[in-house]
């Protein structure tokens, strides 16, 4: 029989929530929510995991007491791994992957890294590749990092955790991490030569039932022992999943959160370009996926701590008509301009609320519109999670794109949905909307200018 109501862990980069879905209906229909914010004491910033634990067991509890939890399943975001000593406890914290102390070893790394062709990784900066991580680590804590008798990826630490069950997962181990060849569907010569084979748990898929929930957390929770727990998938591919398994390709997904990702099903065949943050990753199927990312989130929050309100029409046309513009890049370091610097083609000082948060929406739109452009993607665009909701976004995307249609979820939490997707019975439904994209040439005028400049400064940063 298949199983009715998920709970769905779902551990973002800047919050945590646990969520409730119901498969019939296939949308949530209650969630917890908190913070999801490094500790700076210890050897380096990290996350506090049995905070998040107390969290995940209490909200399992409270949602469990409004409807009985039938599996669990579990997201969370990449570029993290979790060093595990022999009683299952961690040896090292749980490293924040913008750490920058991962670059005190660059050239050491830079030395034994796999080559882009093996991976399909680009070479990022701090914690971003896993193996840059684990690397630092273990020159940096030698005599810790030699009590490391398992290695797990991160959502697969939280599936632990309920079922008792370690294992790694293809999503988790094919994004960014320097530590999978996508082409063998196996690990890479980096993991051979650094001699951490032995360390890395059992790769299941993610779909796979690790266990039921274990004595010890049921009691942490107030769920009964034995329900069925889910091995886990990494966010992005989780808000791709659902689409996968509806809609035909080509087609690409959006997914906003902290990071822009974007992935390509079906794409062009077009030569990834790893010093513009475009990337192989591996979907829940296990198949290779071009894809690229930006920090979108991240910006969004540092421009426009306000938040997204609607924008008049009026506002935006004013904005395009005039050519207000901000050019990459923030923050910095990473996405498809990673080494320019931010320029706004009038005085931030001298916008409005409104038309600056018209001028952030079109910056972000042009970012995605860009990344598209260097993975080849082709057919429908769907935007997932909180960009959905920004009418300035979609339609100077569109514009960019030459698409007369952008397909924005009406769901802010396609992670959710997508780990939901990975329950025994589950049919996975899409809850989108007809974006129609009709706007004056202004914005394609726009979007044409802002390339230039944004390439110009590109060729001048090189």
């Amino acid at each position: 029989m298949p199983m009715k109501t998920v709970a769905v862990i779902d551990i973002g980069k800047t919050n945590a929530k646990v969520a409730l879905v119901d498969l019939d209906r296939f949308e949530e229909i209650a969630v917890r929510k908190t913070a999801n914010t490094a500790s700076t004491d210890g050897l380096y910033p990290h996350f506090d995991v049995e905070h998040l634990w107390r969290f995940i067991t209490r909200s399992l509890g409270e949602l469990n007491a409004e409807r009985a939890i039938d599996s669990i399943s579990v997201t969370t975001h990449g570029a993290t791994a979790v060093l595990l000593d022999v009683n299952g406890d961690l040896a090292l914290p749980l490293l924040d992957y913008e750490h920058t102390g991962p670059d005190d070893l660059t050239a050491e790394y830079n030395r034994v890294r796999p080559p882009f062709a093996e991976t399909g990784a680009a070479r990022l900066p701090m914690g971003l590749n896993i193996g840059a991580q684990i690397y630092w680590q273990q020159q940096t804590f030698p005599d810790a990092f030699a009590r490391v008798a398992s290695i797990v990826t991160y959502p697969q630490y939280w599936s632990y955790r309920l079922s008792g069950v370690q294992s790694c997962e293809l999503t988790s181990l094919g994004c960014h991490t320097d530590l999978w060849n996508p082409y063998a569907a196996n690990f890479s010569s980096l993991v051979d030569s650094q001699g951490w084979l032995s360390l890395f748990a059992p790769v299941r898929r993610a779909g796979d039932i690790l266990g039921g929930l274990t004595e010890q957390a049921a009691e942490a929770s107030g769920l009964p022992a034995g329900l069925p727990v889910y091995c886990g998938i990494h966010d992005s591919n989780a808000s791709l999943l659902p689409h996968l398994l509806s809609r035909p390709a080509p087609f690409s997904v959006i997914s906003t959160g902290t990071w822009v990702v974007l992935m390509a099903p079906g794409a062009r065949k077009v030569e990834l370009d790893e010093a513009r943050d475009t990337l192989i990753n591996v979907n829940a199927l296990g198949n290779p996926v071009p894809s690229a990312r930006f920090m979108g989130g991240r910006a969004f929050s540092m421009l426009m701590p306000e938040g997204n309100v609607p924008l008049s029409l009026e506002t935006e046309q004013a904005v395009a008509a005039a050519q207000w513009m901000l050019l990459p890049s923030i923050p910095e370091g990473s996405g498809p301009y990673p080494k320019q610097k931010p320029r706004w083609t009038r005085r931030e000082a001298e916008l409005s609320f409104a038309e600056r948060l018209a001028v952030v929406s079109f910056h972000l739109a042009l970012m995605t519109a860009t990344c598209l452009d260097l993975i080849g993607a082709d057919g429908d665009i769907v935007v997932e999670g909180p960009f959905a909701a920004n009418a300035a976004y979609l339609r100077m995307l569109g514009a960019a794109t030459g698409r007369p249609v952008v397909i924005g979820s009406q769901s802010a939490t396609g992670t959710s949905l997508g780990a939901a997707c990975l329950v025994e019975g589950a049919q996975a439904q899409v809850h989108t909307v007809a974006f129609v994209v009709d706007v004056p040439e202004s914005y394609a005028a726009y979007a044409a200018a802002w390339k230039v400049l944004a390439e110009k400064a590109l060729k001048d940063a090189a």
